[in-house]
């Protein structure tokens, strides 16, 4: 087993899967994390799984059915309720301050994708080039996530919390803030001294305020 509890789920939880198959994936998701899914070859694959490359062809047809023998079942099956249940934990919460909002959002996503690294790279590096993610990224978390952020939008709206603009373009921009942070954080400069809580705020801030000075008194 890894260290990270969502590939033991997504091979150990699949019953259908063979000893190989499973020696396949695993080595599949650690080299596509690494060095991304275009630099790595099968052969590689089968090295590092310990099987003969004829093996991978016997149950993928070609590299890119591995890919989406992992990323898209990963979104459908576990990703996807995962994420908008995990989700669910901040936004069913009632914060009176769009503020304390922001901050429990940002440490509920920075908890989640520190866990499953590995995945979100491969996720993250794939989708801008493969159709096939980009359909199951919008079906079944875009889609489902905006539906639930487009009414607390709504509501932070109503109580004079958020200017009116139209709650798409909110979403891009908080979500663009906040992963923007998050992508930099965990996967370009994880090794970088990172003061967290102070980087959270400086994040919160500029979703509240922007890059305006504030105002002498």
């Amino acid at each position: 087993m890894s260290d990270n509890h969502m590939i033991d789920e997504i091979i150990d939880k699949n019953e259908n899967l063979t000893e190989k198959q499973k020696l396949i994936l695993e080595a599949a998701i650690e080299s596509f994390a690494e060095k991304g899914y275009a630099a790595t070859s099968t052969s590689e694959i089968a090295k590092k799984a310990g099987v003969a490359e004829g093996t991978i062809f016997r149950h993928y047809k070609t590299k890119k059915d591995l890919l989406l023998s992992i990323v898209a079942p990963m979104m459908a099956k576990l990703i996807a309720p995962f994420v908008i249940k995990d989700l669910n934990k901040v936004l069913n919460q009632d914060f009176e301050s769009l503020e304390d909002f922001l901050r429990a959002m940002i440490h509920n996503r920075a908890e989640f994708l520190n866990a499953n690294i590995p995945l979100f790279k491969i996720v993250l590096q794939e989708i801008p080039f493969q159709p096939e993610l980009q359909k199951q990224f919008k079906e079944h978390i875009a889609i489902k996530v905006y539906e639930r952020m487009e009414a607390i939008i709504k509501h932070y709206q109503e109580n004079g919390q958020l200017i009116d603009l139209p709650p798409y373009q909110v979403v891009r921009m908080t979500a663009s803030s906040i992963f923007g942070f998050l992508i930099g954080r965990y996967l370009l400069f994880p090794e970088l001294d990172w003061d967290d809580e102070q980087e959270i705020e400086a994040t919160i801030q500029f979703i509240l305020h922007g890059l305006a000075p504030k105002e002498k008194a």
